[in-house]
């Protein structure tokens, strides 16, 4: 059982770490806890998440084991957020959902040509 939400996420890549820094700043209640996901297996209690899985989306793992991926984790993600509850009421606009996870889906396939100019993640850009 986790003690605190965890949000697994890319830590080679460096858009991804950027995001990552910026949800640190705004955690100030330190409510989670960040895991680049290569690191998944040295946490008790995290869930069994392909690479594939992990390679495709950043996943917020709940106390409780529910597992939210991608565009589905940010209203779970801003509720634990200070201040995140008023952005997070947009989520329960029809289509925002779909909007949202369909805009996460194409950014993360090209996250590597955002966050890695020449290369800088030592991963190739897809």
């Amino acid at each position: 059982m986790l003690a605190r939400p965890v949000l697994l996420y890319d830590g080679n890549c460096a858009f991804c770490r950027r995001w990552i820094e910026r949800v640190r700043r705004w955690d100030r209640r330190n409510q989670i806890e960040l895991l680049p996901a290569a690191e998944r297996h040295s946490h008790p209690g995290l869930p069994t998440l392909s690479d594939a899985e992990l390679d495709a989306a950043m996943h917020l793992v709940l106390p409780d084991g529910r597992v939210y991926s991608g565009g589905r984790a940010v209203p779970h993600l801003l509720r634990r957020l200070p201040g995140g509850g008023i952005p997070r009421l947009v989520f329960y606009i029809p289509g925002v959902p779909l909007v949202t996870s369909l805009g996460y889906n194409w950014v993360a396939r090209r996250r590597h040509r955002f966050g890695c100019a020449d290369g800088a993640c030592g991963i190739a850009a897809r």
